[in-house]
Formats: C-alpha cells, sequence, structure tokens
C-alpha cells in the first residue's frame, strides 16, 4: 500500500543528505520542499501549509531550536526533529519548544517512514483527505478552505485549527482550555477571549448569519461545539 500524498517540507543545509530525503520521500509518494536555512525554512512555512517538517537542528543561520519557537507562533504542522545532537537536554529543549518527535542521527529509512506516517495521520473525524463534509459545508483543512453552499471562503491558519479540533470532536462541546491548546500550542498566554475573536471571525466566513449562529456554537462557560445539523442554534 502506497504512503498517502503529503506535503513536507524539509530543512537540513547537508546537500547529501537533503538529497538523500527529498529523493526518498518523493518516491515514496510524498511531495518536498526543501529549505537550507532557518529563515528560508520559516518563508517556506508561512508562505503555503505543510503536512509536517523535517528539521535539522544545526542550521547555518541560526539554531533549529529557535526555528521551532517561531514557527509555532503561526503553525500548528508537526515538527519532526532530525538531528545528531543526542544529549537529553537538547531533546527536552525541542519537545519543550514545540516539536511533536525528535529522531536522532543516524536513522533508518523504515524509522523515518513510520515516524512521519504517524505525523501526518489525519484527526479523528476528518477524512482521509484531510476534508470534513455536513449537508451544506465542507472543510479543506489542507487548503485551508471553508465550502459554504457552494462557495469557497479562505481561513487563516488559527481559523483552520479551530474548525478542525471542533471537527474531531463530532458535535461534542470542546473545552476552552482544549481549544487554546488546540489552535495555539500548550503553555500560551491565549485566553478566552481570543477565542471570542477567533470564534466571530470563523463566523463571518462560514455563517449564514454571523450574530445568529448554527454551525459554530457556543456553550456558556464550557466551550464551543461544531453543530452537524443545521437545525442546531446558538450564540456566544
Amino acid at each position: 500500500m502506497s504512503e498517502p500524498a503529503a506535503n513536507i517540507l524539509l530543512v537540513e543545509d547537508e546537500e547529501q543528505l537533503l538529497r538523500v530525503l527529498e529523493s526518498t520521500l518523493n518516491a515514496t509518494g510524498y511531495h518536498t520542499t526543501t529549505a537550507r536555512t532557518g529563515k528560508a525554512a520559516l518563508s517556506a512555512l508561512q508562505a503555503e501549509p505543510f503536512d509536517a517538517v523535517l528539521l535539522d537542528l544545526g542550521l547555518p543561520d541560526m539554531d533549529g531550536k529557535d526555528v521551532i519557537t517561531s514557527a509555532r507562533a503561526f503553525s500548528r504542522a508537526p515538527i519532526l526533529v532530525l538531528s545528531a545532537r543526542a544529549f537529553e537536554g537538547e531533546k527536552i529543549e525541542a519537545l519543550d519548544r514545540g516539536a511533536n518527535d525528535y529522531i536522532s542521527k543516524p536513522f533508518s529509512v523504515g524509522e523515518l517512514l513510520a515516524r512521519i506516517r504517524v505525523a501526518v495521520r489525519p484527526p479523528f473525524g476528518a477524512g482521509a483527505a484531510g476534508n470534513a463534509k455536513f449537508s451544506d459545508i465542507e472543510f479543506d483543512f489542507k487548503n485551508r478552505i471553508a465550502i459554504v453552499e457552494g462557495a469557497p471562503k479562505r481561513l487563516t491558519m488559527r481559523e483552520t485549527e479551530m474548525l478542525r479540533v471542533l471537527t474531531a470532536a463530532q458535535g461534542a462541546v470542546v473545552a476552552h482550555r482544549e481549544l487554546v491548546a488546540g489552535i495555539w500550542g500548550k503553555g500560551s498566554d491565549a485566553d478566552v477571549m481570543h477565542l471570542r475573536v477567533l470564534a466571530w471571525q470563523v463566523r463571518r466566513k462560514i455563517e449564514p448569519d454571523p450574530a445568529n449562529p448554527k454551525y459554530l456554537i457556543a456553550e456558556q462557560g464550557l466551550g464551543y461545539r461544531l453543530a452537524v445539523t443545521p437545525e442546531a442554534t446558538g450564540g456566544g
């Protein structure tokens, strides 16, 4: 069975390893974009969505851990560190800054592909292509688009993450703290007010009447849920 198509950002300054990674992933069915510096990696992440990032820590212009910190300000793409630094402290700091996995060099191709499969696995409740469809609304998470009654609406990264988390809950209420962690990351300074502002932005794009939402429902004092039937109503 072939690997699912996904868009992977390769951040590595060692030319030979970069070419090996690129050819291996392309042969397996992944789409790849390469970056040889931290700044180039951050520019690529801002320019388009990626399903995963393979990141070397020893970059020529900045430490890879600083790339993780900067990326987490705007991107929730899974970050898999590939590094020869085997010290426990390096691993802990990279993970604490927002990396999803840490793979020590040298590594086997089989292990790398297995870890990528885990990283790009779609969330529970989302289709294999990263879409979720209801009666008259569809979310294309990979391309950050909501299709409402046939009309496409472009979504920001955080709007997309909010809808992704709520869709995975399949109509259940997602607590404020869980939404904040899912959208901004654990340890974020974001709070309920940030959620309210973001919810209003989302409603302006997906709701026929944002002041009387039928999709994105606020449960007072608890959190938010995504109604899967058009009859549901609520505000907040």
